[in-house]
């Protein structure tokens, strides 16, 4: 349990289910009327919201220090950035995206018009994790008020400095019956997830995202599920060795390994195996120093949120090394700083508890192939992932890889990136997530696509009763008109 003092304490730590039930009912008055908003309206909430978050950048930069230790460099590119990145993405295309889609009528169609209008879905619950709350709770949010719904946000209670953080810029910027926040334990989402939202939008593990889906079948609660996995990188005998090294050590250990998307384990071809780990070693002592001693004092190295966390990733690595795995690198832990260092591992039996959970920490798994199909049905004998990387020069390789395996997104010879692109669809696939966002489909998850179609001619009437020789005729000219 993370016992640091909170540097923005709040009235109520934890709110009650009458308080809750208190402010979703307020809120329905607000979701009707914003259902005329307009985009003028909705981008400059957004506006005020992105103005509120790089005001009180100072103090956010001191709640991700007291909560995890997450560097200042960090919190602007993982916290701050995605956030204003939304933010302009909305502000620029809201308009375009909010005006009706002319379609074209189909064949048996004729003397109609017809288009698809977005509309605001109502009132929506976005439950964020810890590892990125910043990130993680105000992009939905961004999207949510594009959309031109009201929403409730419940962060997690293992970042208290950073959730106070938000509840003041909340409280600051929105009305509660506009957007309200509630902090507190797996309770307050208990009460939460028991009413009638019309959308909720549920960043977290697959286990709790089965619990968040089950709840919403209650109600029909359309979900946007962006859960996790065991992300997976395939680095060829073709790869840039030296680029690989550099930007999967970034991807691995930023958030000390935190990271929904980060590499969860390597698929190093044989050929390359052993220089592709002495230049990420390299890296590794460049990046955060050359002793285990530099490491641990580190400024660039966040901690493990918590002791409990802590200990479960250490779990992991001892499960890893009593199974006769081999540490390439690291292997120092100290529970009371939270830390696990960054550590490479080789020689892992497949029944080690390191290859079946997401290791969520500093951990990484280095596996050798010379068999790339080996590699696709280890993949595939897997749940889906919410991300795979391909290191490669060899496009036939890389095709391979696409074409025999199915995850969330991909990205060839760079990762984590995908996430920050405004114009590709972010999200998992069945295990690994449910839904996507970002962007126009950001836009879309918090909006109903109403099918409208209006007649100019009333064509159909020539196929009503009394049925007549003309009728049947008619009916099968249509038929091979569809």
């Amino acid at each position: 349990m993370n016992t640091a003092v909170s540097l923005f304490p709040t009235q109520q730590a934890s709110a009650s289910e009458a308080e809750i039930k208190r402010v979703f009912d307020k809120q329905r008055g607000t979701m009707l009327r914003l259902r005329t908003s307009t985009a003028d309206e909705r981008i400059a909430k957004i506006k005020r919201l992105k103005a509120a978050v790089l005001a009180h950048a100072d103090s956010l930069y001191e709640a991700a220090d007291k909560d995890f230790k997450k560097p200042p460099a960090e919190v602007d590119g993982t916290e701050i950035m995605p956030v204003v990145a939304d933010a302009n993405e909305v502000c620029r295309h809201l308009k375009k995206w909010m005006k009706p889609k002319g379609v074209w009528p189909t064949m048996i169609m004729g003397g109609t018009s017809s288009w698809i209008q977005h509309e605001p879905l109502g009132r929506t619950l976005i439950i964020s994790p810890w590892n990125y709350p910043i990130n993680l709770t105000f992009g939905p949010l961004v999207y949510a008020i594009g959309a031109g719904n009201t929403a409730i946000l419940k962060p997690s209670e293992m970042t208290p400095n950073m959730t106070g953080w938000m509840v003041k810029v909340i409280r600051e910027v929105f009305s509660e019956d506009e957007v309200a926040i509630f902090e507190g334990d797996a309770s307050v989402s208990t009460t939460l997830l028991s009413l009638p939202f019309d959308h909720t939008f549920f960043t977290g593990s697959p286990a709790v995202g089965k619990v968040v889906m089950t709840a919403a079948a209650k109600h029909l609660t359309k979900v946007t599920l962006e859960l996790g996995g065991k992300s997976p990188t395939i680095v060829d005998e073709t790869a840039n060795l030296d680029l690989a090294a550099q930007v999967l050590a970034w991807g691995k250990f930023a958030n000390n390994g935190q990271t929904c998307i980060a590499p969860d384990y390597v698929y190093v071809h044989a050929s390359v195996k052993d220089a592709f780990v002495q230049k990420f070693v390299d890296v590794l002592k460049k990046s955060y120093g050359n002793t285990p001693q530099e490491q641990l004092n580190s400024p660039n190295l966040a901690r493990i949120v918590n002791e409990r966390h802590t200990k479960r990733v250490a779990a992991l690595l001892t499960d890893a090394k009593q199974r006769g795995a081999k540490v390439i690198c690291g292997d120092m832990v100290s529970e009371k700083d939270h830390y696990v260092a960054p550590t490479l591992i080789e020689n892992i039996p497949a029944e080690a508890k390191i290859m079946e959970e997401e290791i969520f920490g500093p951990l990484l798994p280095i596996l050798t192939y010379t068999d790339l199909d080996a590699v696709l049905k280890h993949v595939n004998d897997n749940p889906k992932p919410l991300a795979l990387y391909i290191w490669s020069k060899n496009e036939s390789n890389i095709q391979k890889i696409l074409k025999n395996t199915s995850a969330g997104g991909t990205c060839i010879n760079h990762c984590l990136v995908h996430f920050l692109h405004g114009n590709l669809p972010f999200g998992g696939v069945n295990n690994s997530g449910l839904g996507s966002s970002h962007g126009y489909f950001g836009f879309r998850a918090f909006s109903h696509e109403r099918a409208v179609l209006r007649t100019r001619i009333m064509l159909a009437k020539m196929l009503f009763p009394p049925y007549t020789k003309l009728t049947r005729t008619m009916s099968r000219i249509m038929m091979k008109l569809t």
